[in-house]
């Protein structure tokens, strides 16, 4: 079999490229992108010369979306899409096609959920096969080189039979999968019973053991957590504080969390918070940050105003550029092209970094002794805390914490040439996150650099993400990148408005509101949100509403933002918006908590007399 397989791809490999057929990526103002610009595969950028090209030569596309921090989107092009077997296949029977996730957030949910659907998981890489009219046919992640040939083969083959038929299976399973067209009735909105779902659920799923949702990989869920705090404010209940705190203090002490140069991890792959997938993420920072900003003012925890802090100054230290705007993220490898290599640290290397001293401080503090955490070295998580080992050794916790700057600073020196690369794109919503957790630093701890951080962020925003009349994704040398989403509008707009709460400004106010109602104009319809005012591809469903996952709905803070606005049209479309999610977020209250909260303040917003 494996010989066979070998000969077809020499067979293939020995056929003529198609004239014309050249990557199209190199110098792209994308580093991810600008990675895959060497690659032998002749990679096309995303848009209607790739649908074209596809039509008129009646080829499946091939959708390959990653993005610049994904260790596993590293490992697939190291093996496959560097190779000259795989680009031959690829570029003779296929339009291949990288995306930036980043830079085309709508595409790539359209074909997660493809994925999700059809495998019952999905991740990065995202492999998706679509038809020439772009309805999607097969799709998969991470694949080893020769199972990936297989498929290249296999597919080619049964496209080069039966064309007609794999269009027709394709086009139907989209059409069968999409929501129905009508709006569901009105219903009246029963805040009670959606607090008192979203609180059951909430303890059925959540782990009492390590915090956190469900048993296997750990993503922070900011979103949920920061709906369920609210809800403590509003309806003490001591099952759910005992489940918030955990997490809480899972995520801080253990290995999400950067304890030698500040920051958070994007997730773990395992459900103790252990061993993280080691991409720093601007909005986790953004997100994380003020989740603990509000966890230490509602649960009266005044040492999660140091990780806020610490979050903070991480970002403000590594991500922000000199025009005010941060970037998207630090990648999960090293120079030397080893996951988490800047982070994990070996016996010699702590050898060489510190004293006797200094590294038994190390040893005990952050538990740098015993068997190594990852084949790597040993990862810094929280051994003994700082009060424990004041005791311990007799030493005012003054002296502890002036060690534990010491060999802070040392073992950052020592790592920094093991730095990690950086996506230095500017996302316009991410961004607007970071303005909002700035807005909070700036009024729960009084730093005046986060006030300046802040308004230099501001400013970028102003002028660099909206031209006057619409707001870009990103901007690189060469003018506009990708396409705005819903995301980028309300997350900017947010952003705006905690800003202007804090300074007082009717400019960023107006501003706010004006992509507000430019949000509502170019996603919302009769039937609900259309992530994306530049569709392309058909079958992109209209979601009901939409859902919590690591980002907050951006559905859901418009209408939100916009039940606490004076503007009539607004507050209709809210309510018409809830309406249409109800049902959604009554199912399903921990995965639509941003919805759930949008439904309680809508009840709160409703006058007695109202009909």
């Amino acid at each position: 079999m494996r010989r066979a397989l070998i000969f077809s791809v020499l067979l293939f490999y020995s056929l003529p490229l198609l004239a014309g057929l050249v990557n199209q990526l190199r110098n792209h103002p994308s580093p991810y992108l600008a990675l895959h610009g060497e690659d032998p595969v002749a990679w096309q950028p995303w848009g209607e010369a790739a649908l074209a090209a596809a039509r008129a030569g009646n080829k499946l596309l091939f959708i390959s979306s990653g993005y610049f921090a994904c260790h596993w989107c590293h490992v697939m092009q190291r093996e496959s899409y560097k190779s000259p077997q795989v680009a031959a296949l690829l570029n003779q029977y296929f339009i291949p096609v990288k995306v930036d996730r980043e830079l085309q957030p709508a595409l790539d949910a359209h074909l997660i959920e493809f994925v999700r659907r059809t495998h019952g998981s999905a991740g990065w890489p995202l492999n998706v096969f679509l038809t020439p009219e772009g309805y999607p046919l097969v799709g998969l992640t991470y694949a080893p080189t020769e199972s990936f040939m297989g498929i290249l083969i296999k597919l080619q083959k049964l496209w080069q039979e039966r064309a007609g038929e794999l269009s027709e299976t394709a086009r139907s399973a989209a059409l069968a999968t999409a929501p129905g067209s009508q709006a569901p009735a009105a219903a009246s909105i029963d805040a009670k019973a959606l607090h008192t779902a979203l609180l059951t659920m909430a303890l059925a799923v959540g782990d009492d053991m390590e915090g956190g949702f469900g048993r296997q990989s750990r993503f922070p869920m900011a979103p949920q957590w920061s709906v369920l705090l609210d809800r403590l404010k509003v309806a003490p209940d001591e099952r759910l504080k005992s489940l918030v705190e955990l997490t809480l203090d899972r995520m801080a002490d253990k290995g999400l969390r950067d304890h030698i140069g500040g920051g958070f991890f994007r997730y773990t792959v395992d459900p103790g918070w252990q061993t993280p997938h080691f991409e720093k993420m601007l909005y986790t920072q953004a997100l994380l940050a003020r989740l603990y900003l509000h966890a230490a003012e509602t649960l009266r925890r005044p040492d999660y105003l140091a990780v806020a802090r610490d979050t903070l100054d991480f970002t403000l230290a590594e991500l922000q550029e000199a025009d005010g705007g941060f970037i998207a993220s630090l990648s999960a490898v090293d120079p030397q092209d080893v996951e988490g290599g800047g982070y994990l640290w070996t016996e010699s290397q702590l050898e060489q970094a510190l004293e006797s001293d200094e590294l038994q401080f190390a040893r005990e503090r952050w538990r740098l002794e015993g068997s190594s955490t990852t084949a790597g070295g040993w990862l810094p998580v929280i051994g003994s805390g700082v009060g424990e080992l004041a005791e311990k050794h007799s030493v005012p916790p003054d002296r502890i914490n002036e060690m534990e700057q010491r060999v802070k600073q040392k073992l950052l020196l020592a790592r920094a040439s093991r730095k990690h690369a950086r996506d230095d794109k500017q996302l316009a919503a991410w961004n607007g996150l970071m303005l909002s957790a700035l807005a909070d630093g700036v009024g729960v701890i009084q730093d005046e650099r986060y006030r300046e951080a802040g308004q230099r962020l501001r400013d970028f925003l102003v002028a660099s993400s909206w031209d006057g009349k619409r707001l870009l994704r990103a901007r690189g040398p060469e003018g506009e990148l990708g396409s705005a989403s819903l995301e980028d509008y309300v997350y900017v707009a947010a952003g705006l408005r905690d800003w202007a709460r804090l300074t007082g400004s009717r400019e960023d106010l107006a501003l706010a509101a004006t992509l507000e109602s430019e949000a509502w104009r170019r996603f919302f319809r009769d039937t609900g949100w259309q992530v994306t005012d530049n569709l392309m591809l058909p079958g992109i469903a209209v979601e009901r509403a939409i859902s919590d996952g690591p980002l907050p709905s951006p559905a859901a803070l418009l209408i939100g933002m916009s039940l606490e606005s004076e503007d009539p049209q607004r507050l209709s479309l809210a309510q018409q918006a809830l309406q249409i999610g109800y049902q959604l977020a009554s199912e399903q209250p921990l995965w639509y908590s941003t919805q759930v909260a949008a439904s309680i303040l809508s009840v709160s917003r409703t006058p007695v007399n109202a009909p």
